[in-house]
């Protein structure tokens, strides 16, 4: 009996896992372990999960499954055993402009569900979660908010930028721009195809700091990325080695039984916004952050995003409304840079720590600068004063909205509406060259309940740039923008328009008033007006009556509150049901 497993004791860090593996009351979970080939050694040992997203439909997660190795490797050195799972993906790239975007949000919250289902029904001890598209970040962060587990973090990297025309700076926002060309007879069909085969040239996530690269930059912000290791692009040699450091780390974690929550503190929060603010970064930000901090439980509002960014200085020149991509910003010293500019101005907390150890401001100090770099500016002369977004509240968001400032200079805009009830509406229009220069293009039921899944609308600001419209026509959507996306944008605005948003009664032709200085979003008519056009206002039905848009729309908050579906309207739903039950009670 002494020479069995059942009486010998395991690791003490088995938190979790023990009451999976442990004593002779486990032995048909062992023998289902050990069918995959984990051997009594490894069941006395750490469980940890690695968590992919890998996927073949893109090349932003392509790369996982070789990482995946890597970090099981480290996991087992440092004397764990590592346990590999996958969740999915939806490619915002590929399937932009077309139904199939509609998905890409929603599939945020079924990543963060997935993740946080393996965890709990396999009590693992510890995850390691390898991200790379834009909504496998964060839904990777909200579910270690969820478990709240020792863990952390690695994206895969950025893409390489393509080459075209002799420069290093295409990426797939330059074919979607291209394409808008076209259709304005700027470009020949043969140049468009030429864009098509150099924009994307192997694996990572896109080449901009559009949302990938900002939520990368975010994670290492918020503590629960190791600092630099995820700007390392995806086909850098140096990425294996970074995987394999994640496996290490996440073992001391383990050990130490230090969780997520130690590093996503509201100062940390703060510190993250910063970032997006001063590196321009994707508005997605904004609804990311704000999903994020609700599940780790900390008070954030959308306002606290415009308060930070108007603070904040633009001081790394990045794409879309910048020159530099996220390859570049690696080459330069890595987005430690930014943090030591911001560091000068006491912009950041530099006490908060780092799932390697260190603080920010050690992780600051370290930094290795390439000498003649051009892409982080010295925060005495910044390429704007504040960050590249802000809030505004008004007649037509009374909840607020966002607006992206990095990559134009405007300020102002009065023009009138151009309305569509869909994003492939405006885009026919666009395509047709129905768009006039001052319009106010207007696109909505596409929030979080109306669209369902709030898609994006890079297919039609790129087409728009493509014509050369795109410093002269402003948009706002209940939808959101691609971090792609540069010129006068303004999303997320609420209440959307199937919840009955001010945004559902603007007509053709209504005057509509864009003053970021006021932070204002006004719809210039008589208020008598909106009171009679709201009183004839319906609903419209659902554009999925089931499966998991439908259960999407039925719970998903507003964006104004992160587009989460653990929020208000599941505690709703919640209370009304055990009224229901309690009322039962009684009547029994």
């Amino acid at each position: 009996m002494s020479d069995l497993p059942y009486n010998k004791p395991t690791d003490p860090a088995k938190r979790h896992s023990a009451a999976l593996t442990d004593g002779p009351d486990r032995a048909g979970a062992r023998a289902m372990l050990k069918a995959v080939g984990f051997s009594d050694e490894d069941l006395a040992k750490p469980l940890v999960g690695v968590a992919t997203t890998w996927i073949e439909t893109m090349p932003c997660n392509l790369n996982q499954r070789r990482l995946a190795e890597k970090v099981k490797d480290g996991i087992r050195a440092a004397g764990g055993t590592p346990m590999e799972f996958n969740t999915i993906a939806v490619s915002d790239g590929v399937s932009m402009g077309t139904e199939g975007m509609k998905a890409s949000l929603v599939s945020r919250e079924v990543i963060a569900d997935s993740i946080e289902l393996v965890v709990r029904g396999h009590l693992l001890d510890g995850v390691v979660c390898l991200v790379g598209c834009d909504k496998t970040i964060p839904a990777a962060a909200m579910a270690l908010g969820r478990l709240d587990v020792p863990g952390l973090v690695l994206y895969n990297g950025t893409i390489y930028p393509g080459t075209y025309k002799g420069k290093r700076n295409a990426t797939v926002v330059t074919a979607y721009e291209a394409i808008g060309a076209y259709r304005a007879g700027k470009i020949s069909l043969d140049e468009l195809y030429e864009v098509e085969n150099v924009a994307c040239p192997g694996a990572g996530a896109r080449g901009g700091q559009f949302t990938a690269n900002t939520m990368s930059t975010v994670m290492e912000f918020l503590g629960l990325s190791p600092a630099g290791l995820n700007g390392i692009p995806a086909e850098d040699p140096a990425k294996d080695g970074a995987a394999r450091r994640c496996g290490e780390l996440v073992m001391d974690l383990v050990r130490r039984d230090v969780r997520p929550s130690a590093f996503v503190t509201r100062p940390a929060i703060d510190n993250a916004i910063a970032s997006v603010a001063a590196t321009g970064g994707s508005t997605n930000g904004v609804l990311h952050l704000l999903a994020i901090a609700h599940e780790f439980g900390l008070p954030l509002t959308i306002d606290e995003f415009g308060e930070i960014a108007d603070r904040t200085p633009i001081v790394a020149d990045m794409a879309p409304g910048g020159r530099f991509t996220a390859t570049d910003i690696y080459e330069a010293g890595g987005v430690a840079l930014v943090t030591r500019e911001l560091l000068k101005r006491d912009l950041l907390d530099g006490t908060t720590p780092n799932v390697d150890g260190r603080t920010t401001a050690e992780i600051a100090a370290a930094v290795k600068e390439t000498p003649g770099q051009q892409v982080v500016v010295p925060i005495e002369r910044p390429l704007k004063p504040v960050g590249g977004l802000t809030i505004l509240h008004g007649s037509l968001a009374p909840d607020g909205c966002v607006v992206k400032l990095a990559g134009h200079e405007r300020r102002y805009h009065r023009g009138p509406a151009r309305v569509f009830d869909s994003e492939t509406a405006c885009y026919e229009a666009v395509r047709s060259r129905q768009i006039n220069p001052g319009d106010v293009v207007v696109i909505r039921y596409e929030g979080p309940v109306g669209g369902p899944g709030m898609q994006e609308m890079l297919s039609v600001t790129a087409a728009l740039t493509g014509e050369g419209l795109g410093d002269e026509v402003a948009l706002l959507t209940d939808g959101r923008f691609s971090g792609g996306t540069h010129g006068l944008m303004i999303g997320h605005v609420a209440p959307e328009a199937a919840l009955g948003g001010p945004i559902a009664v603007v007509e053709e032709g209504d005057t509509i008033v864009i003053d970021v200085d006021r932070r204002a979003l006004d719809l210039d008519v008589p208020a008598a007006d909106i009171a009679r056009r709201r009183s004839r206002w319906s609903p419209p039905r659902p554009r999925y009556t089931g499966g998991v848009m439908a259960k999407y729309a039925a719970l998903v908050s507003s964006a104004s509150l992160g587009a989460v579906t653990t929020g208000e309207r599941l505690a709703e739903r919640l209370a009304a049901d055990v009224a229901g039950v309690a009322g039962v009670a009684g009547v029994a």
